[in-house]
């Protein structure tokens, strides 16, 4: 059983829409990763699953509980642990108050590890704590009952690099544990890390599910050249070559060879195709250097919001299937 499934759900402000016609499923065991920037929906979904919210149409599911249902959403929520992105603390009482709290009302089991990893100032009132501070006393709240599913909305927010890599691999030994995890971001470098699938939403639809790898194949590599010689408009005219830049310009010179600088040529591109009938064309210039990088994930991600590119990825992909 999925522990999250949504089909067609929907959740409209008045006339505003959040999401429309979300349809999803998370696993169990499962790092899923919601991306898309803010106001994009993601929250909407988050507070949905939770039943903070009703839908205006279709369903969800949370660990089996129908999230209209409030008497099994509350048995459900038991076992779900939550981090919103703006934790809201009473900021006269201390954070070891909290913690007491909040172990009363939902158990504690794991606190004192959880504080090994996340130390903020127990003793302190919590509004003197930092940004920082206040992400790792939520991040203890929410795992101290030992959950069997994460929610999580920005779960990095505030962090200091260091605590942000503590995070992550935290997440990596609780998913080997089986626990889920759910949460948005717009952070991809920490998605890349940690999630094995990731959901892409744009303006309040899903546009895209899939693992990293899978999107970054797709995406193709970006290589660049350097050659002794000047190679002339069509050299580099393959099936799976786009967006050709020589010596950072997109034109040639009069002769339609390439303008050389410094007695080279470079030449920068986008490649989807097999690599045969790339190399085979690279040797029949006088090639100095090459390089051959995947292509960074915020590039990717982009593409999903250029919607003047459209078009363009369709054709990449369809010739990469081809490939």
């Amino acid at each position: 059983m999925p522990a999250i499934r949504t089909d067609g759900l929907t959740k409209y402000y008045g006339d505003v829409r959040g999401i429309e016609d979300l349809s999803l499923s998370v696993e169990e065991g499962e790092v899923f990763g919601f991306l898309g920037p803010n106001g994009a929906g993601k929250t909407t979904v988050i507070r949905t699953l939770l039943g903070f919210q009703s839908p205006t149409r279709g369903s969800a599911t949370v660990l089996g509980a129908d999230v209209e249902d409030a008497e099994a959403l509350r048995e459900a929520r038991s076992r779900v642990g939550y981090l919103p992105s703006e934790p809201g603390f009473d900021e006269r009482v201390t954070g070891r108050r909290l913690l007491e709290y909040h172990g009363e009302l939902r158990g504690d089991t794991r606190s004192d590890e959880l504080l090994e990893l996340f130390d903020p100032p127990l003793d302190r009132p919590v509004g003197d704590y930092s940004r920082g501070n206040r992400q790792m006393l939520a991040i203890v709240l929410a795992f101290m009952h030992d959950p069997d599913l994460l929610i999580m909305d920005e779960p990095t927010s505030g962090l200091d690099p260091l605590k942000q890599e503590t995070f992550l691999e935290f997440v990596r030994t609780e998913r080997e544990r089986g626990t889920t995890f759910f949460f948005s971001s717009h952070v991809l470098s920490e998605v890349r890390k940690v999630c094995d699938r990731v959901g892409i939403v744009r303006d309040g639809h899903l546009v895209e599910v899939s693992t990293v790898d899978s999107l970054l194949d797709r995406s193709g590599k970006q290589v660049r050249v350097t050659l002794g010689d000047s190679p002339d408009k069509g050299a580099f005219d393959l099936p799976g070559a786009h967006d050709v830049t020589v010596g950072g310009r997109t034109q040639w010179d009069d002769d339609e060879n390439a303008s050389r600088e410094d007695g080279v040529t470079t030449v920068s591109f986008t490649y989807t195709g097999r690599y045969e009938p790339l190399l085979r064309r690279l040797l029949e210039h006088d090639l100095r250097d090459l390089a051959i990088e995947e292509a960074p994930l915020e590039d990717v991600f982009m593409r999903f919001y250029d919607t003047d590119a459209e078009e363009t990825v369709e054709r990449v992909e369809a010739e990469a299937e081809d490939a």
